[in-house]
C-alpha cells in the first residue's frame, strides 16, 4: 500500500496547490479510459463506469451505477466505502454539495445524466492535465509493471510477424498476438490495430494485408499499466525507405532529446525534424505520456511547455504521412526519461522486418 499511499498524496498536493476541496477521477469501459479509477482504486471496470472521490481530507470512496453491480471484482478495490447508486451523480452532488471539485473526465468520460445532477450543486473544474501529471512520475513499482508490459507487446509482435504473409486477412495474422495477450494478463485491455494506407482499421477478416503491413499494437499487462510497441513488416517502397532514414534520426535525436528539464514542445521539433525536411505530414500526435490511462498528459506536441522529469513513461510514434496522402510509416516505442535521457524499453531494432 506504500504506492498508493503516494499516489494519493501526490493528487492532494495537486488539490491543495489549485485550491480544490475534492477529486473526482471518472473511467468507463471504453478501451484506455478505464485506467483512471484503477490506478485510484485497483478496481478494473469491466462494465459500464465508475467514479473515484478523493477529497483533500478524509477518506476515499468508489461509486458505480446500482446496475453494474456484478460487473466486475469489486474485492479488488483496496477502497472500503464502495457505492452503488441508481444515480451516481446524484449521490455526488450529495457528498460534494457547495465545494469546489477537480473532475479528470469532465470532457470525455463523465455521464451527461450524472454531469446534469452536479452542475447545480458543485463547482465542477476541468482537471484532466493536473491529475495526470500527479502520477506521470512513475514509482519504481509502477515502472516494473510498464516493463512487463513491454515484455508481452514485444512477444506479441514477434507472434504477429511469425503469422504474416501477403494475401493472408488481417484478422489471421492478429490472431496468434492476441491469443498470447489475453494468455499473460492482459484481458480486456488491448486496442490492436493494422494502417490501411494511412487510415487506421481493425483487424477485420475483410482486411486482406499486401506486400508491406504496418501494424499498431497497444496493450496493458497485469499491472494495468499500458505500452505500444511495434515495427513495419514486409517490402516498403522508395518512399517508405526514405521515411524509414527520418525514423532512424528521430530514433537517435530521442535518446538526448528525452530528458529531464526538456519542455514537451522542444522534444516534438527535435524529433519531427526529419520529417517536416523531408516533406512529410505528421498524421498523429508524436507522442504522449502513458500510464494506466492509454493517453496521458503531457503529450509531445507543439506548444506544450511542460517539463519532463526523471522517470514519465512516453509513447513515442511519428505517424509520417507522404504528400500524396496515401504512402505512410508509422512504429511505436515505450520510452523513459533518465537522467542521461531516453531510454527505449523494449530494446526490438527499429528497422522494417
Amino acid at each position: 500500500m506504500d504506492d498508493v499511499a503516494r499516489r494519493y498524496a501526490n493528487v492532494r498536493a495537486a488539490l491543495e496547490r489549485d485550491g480544490l476541496d475534492a477529486v473526482i477521477v471518472c473511467g468507463s469501459e471504453y478501451t484506455g479510459f478505464e485506467g483512471a479509477v484503477t490506478y485510484m482504486s485497483g478496481f478494473t471496470i469491466v462494465h459500464r463506469y465508475a467514479y473515484v472521490v478523493l477529497p483533500r481530507e478524509g477518506e476515499p470512496a468508489i461509486v458505480f451505477p446500482s446496475e453494474a453491480r456484478y460487473v466486475g471484482e469489486h474485492g479488488d478495490t483496496w477502497i472500503e466505502e464502495q457505492v452503488f447508486a441508481d444515480r451516481p451523480g446524484e449521490w455526488l452532488a450529495e457528498r460534494l454539495r457547495g465545494r469546489r471539485v477537480g473532475v479528470y473526465g469532465l470532457d470525455y468520460v463523465l455521464t451527461v445524466r450524472d454531469f446534469a445532477a452536479l452542475r447545480d450543486a458543485v463547482e465542477l473544474v476541468a482537471w484532466d492535465v493536473e491529475f495526470d501529471l500527479a502520477r506521470a512520475v512513475k514509482s519504481d513499482a509502477e515502472l516494473e509493471s510498464v516493463r512487463e508490459s513491454v515484455r508481452i507487446n514485444v512477444d506479441g509482435f514477434h507472434a504477429f510477424r511469425d503469422a504474416y504473409a501477403p494475401g493472408k486477412t488481417a484478422a489471421e495474422v492478429l490472431a496468434p498476438a492476441e491469443r498470447l495477450f489475453v494468455e499473460r494478463g492482459c484481458g480486456r485491455l488491448t486496442m490492436n490495430m493494422v494502417l490501411v494506407g494511412a487510415e487506421f482499421a481493425l483487424a477485420r477478416s475483410g482486411t486482406v494485408l499486401g506486400d508491406f503491413c504496418v501494424p499498431s499494437l497497444e496493450i496493458a499487462g497485469p499491472g494495468g499499466h499500458w505500452v505500444e510497441v511495434s515495427r513495419a513488416i514486409g517490402t516498403p517502397t522508395r518512399e517508405v525507405e526514405r521515411m524509414l532514414e527520418a525514423y532512424r534520426e528521430y530514433y537517435e535525436t530521442a535518446k538526448q532529446a528525452l530528458r529531464p528539464g526538456a519542455s514537451a514542445h522542444d522534444v516534438h521539433r527535435a524529433v519531427s525534424r526529419g520529417f517536416t525536411e523531408r516533406g512529410y505530414h505528421l498524421g498523429h500526435v508524436t507522442g504522449h505520456s502513458i500510464g494506466m490511462t492509454m493517453i496521458e498528459f503531457p503529450k509531445i506536441g507543439e506548444g506544450v511547455e511542460i517539463e519532463l522529469a526523471a522517470n514519465m513513461v512516453f509513447s513515442m510514434h511519428p505517424h509520417a504521412i507522404a504528400a500524396d496522402g496515401r504512402e505512410c510509416l508509422y512504429m511505436q516505442d515505450t520510452w523513459l526519461v533518465t537522467p542521461g535521457g531516453g531510454e527505449p524499453l523494449a530494446g526490438l531494432e527499429l528497422k522494417i522486418y
